[in-house]
């Protein structure tokens, strides 16, 4: 009965003021049953409105999921990371794959019913900060909604994967992307993008999902002050920002985490670190919060008219965005039943605060050494910050942690009403920020005011593997009551699956090293593996078809620790092999044998440059390649490790890739706006440096 009550209201609040909607659904998926949340279907991101991930299913149990087997399973056509959650909805489940390519398969047999290409411009990567990846399809009525990597919103037909329409919601020519899962709220289809290392100005979009038509967008941070602002709110952050912040954007991009409540009618969503990291680059006047960035903020979704927000990170200067999931639940806490949202972003903290009104009510670790704050205040939650860790204030390195993979990145996180308890991807990742008195603001890549070369390795394995060792992960289960850590289970590396919690007494996880794990939801006992063969980055649904239970995840290493850490600091490292796998009891189905790892030995040409060229040619390589080619030159598995470039030893075809984008159509730019010829081959010779260096290593 309180169900039907609450998509009654829903339903009747859809002539909310602002821009006129189209009607409401009233076939297909509908706005009642998004919100009804049905047992056996998944039909949001995170199955339902409050982004809980949480399934009622049980057939599928701590009691039998030894017994789990693969039940089909689809070859991708990507090579890149994977981090889609599918829906599924009337027997078809709904999936994207890297590059913002869509696929319809029949939910119990795996046949393919359609695909959609939407043809990303391969150039587009330089303006991605973390791989070419999506995560995943919005359903409403008969359409599918799928945000793409060069700032389109496309709704297709969800019988056919026909283009029903097609809008570019970013401003015409920024560095913005969309990687994230559009959501559905009343009639309307919710996006925001990423690009928060980039010259963008963040914001949360709304768009008729009959039409496509936008309906309003808020700005997550302030524009020209000598302008008049878009609403008060804006008008409030002037006053923490001082400069010219607005000439580089401010950050604050929405490239996640976007959840309804149903119960205050209030949608909340995180938001990006400000821009440029360094604020001695954007807060040129003295200090300020920058708001809204690294914030939660609440608003209406008829309107977009602001209602609260709670900074968990002012003054970001280490990347820690608030992007990740945010869930809705109620607990009693104190005695008293409490309405809340629940966070884990990458500071490390978990936040509890009131959904109605942003109050704090409390922030605990969940994860141990952080450094960079030595706590939060227990009445307004505000960090008391480490002096040490104001990096362009003291001009010394600082090695923080967590550092900006976060404690927590995008991975969700699953939260049990049967436990209580919430199941987070964690990561130890500490990372050294330093301040670059020589920054300037550039064209290409990213723009963070910050010099990472201080993070360099030096060419010596006794440190190499020191280095990676200290570099691993961990499932943990969190109380959200006590605040504290219920069980933990130690992982090899950082950067491993979202997460799936079940009324099974279940948790189901996959692995950056190639397993999906099953454990019991309320010990953490390992219950059952299976040997995916390539990495896994998403969270796993599940759903439910003829009385049979089924378990689905993408698999396929890529993303931010490949792309950026490479094998240098990760002990292992798994190949891309990109696939969706669909899981029930009893079934026997097998993947092909793993192709063999292909060693290539090391042979650059001898080394050369001048002291002066080396130097300039490591800090503009850390600073700018290392974001797709690797820490210190060595690469991870998706893109091209430079050290066996057959440029490497050309420097006129060298200039012409660097220069001038001879290989713009697979993703390498032309970087001549950002360096001068010089600088390219002081790159050049670095690298050739870098590879003797490791040849006689034995390194590969």
């Amino acid at each position: 009965m309180r169900l039907r009550l609450l998509a009654a209201a829903a339903l009747l609040a859809l002539a909310g003021c602002g821009k006129s909607v189209s009607p409401p659904a009233t076939e297909g998926v509908t706005d009642a049953k998004i919100l009804a949340a049905a047992e056996g279907e998944w039909l949001s991101y995170g199955r339902d409105y409050g982004e809980q991930r949480f399934s009622t299913l049980t057939a599928i149990n701590d009691g039998n999921v030894s017994q789990l087997g693969l039940a089909w399973s689809a070859d991708l056509d990507t090579a890149r990371g994977q981090e889609a959650t599918p829906l599924m909805h009337d027997g078809v489940l709904y999936t994207t794959t890297a590059w913002s390519m869509v696929k319809a398969y029949d939910a119990k047999t795996g046949a393919l019913k359609w695909s959609y290409d939407p043809q990303v411009p391969r150039e587009k990567l330089v303006e991605v900060c973390c791989d070419a990846v999506n995560r995943g399809v919005a359903l409403y009525g008969n359409k599918v909604y799928v945000g793409t990597l060069d700032g389109h919103l496309v709704a297709l037909d969800a019988k056919t994967g026909k283009v029903v329409w097609k809008k570019l919601t970013i401003p015409e020519g920024s560095h913005m992307a969309i990687t994230g899962a559009p959501r559905i709220v009343k009639g309307r289809v919710l996006i925001g993008s990423a690009g928060a290392e980039y010259f963008t100005r963040g914001y949360l979009a709304a768009f008729d999902a009959e039409t496509g038509n936008e309906l309003w967008r808020f700005h997550t941070v302030p524009g020209d002050p000598s302008k008049p602002q878009d609403g008060k709110y804006l008008e409030a952050a002037v006053k923490t920002w001082s400069g010219d912040f607005w000439k580089r954007g401010g950050g604050g991009t929405v490239w996640d985490s976007i959840t309804y409540d149903p119960k205050t009618d209030l949608v909340f969503f995180g938001t990006a670190n400000a821009e440029p990291w360094n604020p001695a680059y954007r807060n040129t006047d003295g200090a300020g919060d920058s708001l809204y960035t690294a914030s939660i903020v609440a608003i209406k979704p008829d309107t977009g008219e602001y209602v609260w927000h709670f900074q968990e990170t002012p003054e970001d200067r280490w990347d820690f965005d608030s992007n990740q999931q945010i869930t809705v639940a109620d607990l009693t806490i104190g005695g008293k039943p409490r309405h809340v949202i629940m966070h884990a972003p990458k500071n490390g903290f978990f936040y509890v605060l009131d959904a109605a009104t942003g109050e704090f009510i409390s922030g605990k670790p969940f994860v141990e050494g952080i450094n960079w704050a030595k706590g939060l205040d227990p009445k307004t939650g505000k960090p008391d910050v480490n002096p040490e860790a104001k990096y362009e204030l003291t001009n010394k390195p600082f090695l923080g942690f967590p550092g900006a993979v976060g404690a927590h990145s995008w991975t969700p996180m699953s939260y049990s009403p049967k436990t209580g308890l919430v199941y987070i991807p964690t990561n130890n990742t500490p990372q050294v920020y330093a301040h670059d008195p020589e920054w300037k603001p550039g064209t290409t890549g990213f723009q963070l005011g910050i010099d990472a070369s201080a993070g360099n390795l030096p060419p010596d394995q006794a440190v190499r593997q020191a280095t990676a060792a200290a570099m691993t992960g961990a499932l943990v289960a969190f109380d959200p009551v006590t605040g504290t850590i219920k069980w933990k289970v130690p992982q090899e590396t950082p950067t491993n699956g979202g997460t799936l919690a079940t009324a099974g007494n279940l948790v189901f996880q996959g692995t950056a090293l190639g397993e999906f794990r099953a454990y019991a939801a309320d010990t953490g006992k390992q219950l059952w593996s299976f040997p995916a063969q390539s990495g896994i980055l998403a969270a796993p649904m599940t759903y439910m078809i003829d009385g049979e239970q089924y378990v689905a995840v993408m698999v396929g290493w890529g993303g931010v620790w490949d792309v950026s850490a490479g094998k240098l600091v990760t002990k292992r490292i798994t190949p891309n092999i990109s696939r969706l796998l669909v899981f029930k009891l009893g079934a026997k189905g097998t993947l092909p044998t793993a192709p063999e790892e292909v060693k290539r030995v090391l042979d650059p040409p001898p080394p050369s440059g001048t002291p002066q060229q080396l130097a300039i040619g490591m800090k503009a390589y850390t600073n700018s390649c290392s974001v797709c080619h690797g820490s210190t030159a060595v690469a991870g598995v998706l893109n091209p490790d430079l050290r066996h470039s057959v440029a490497l030893g050309n420097p006129k075809l060298w200039q012409e890739i660097v220069h001038d984008g001879l290989l713009k159509q697979n993703g390498m730019v032309g970087w001549k706006g950002q360096f001068t010829p010089e600088q390219i081959e002081a790159i050049r010779l670095w690298v050739v440096m870098r590879a003797n260096e490791d040849k006689k290593l034995g390194a590969h």
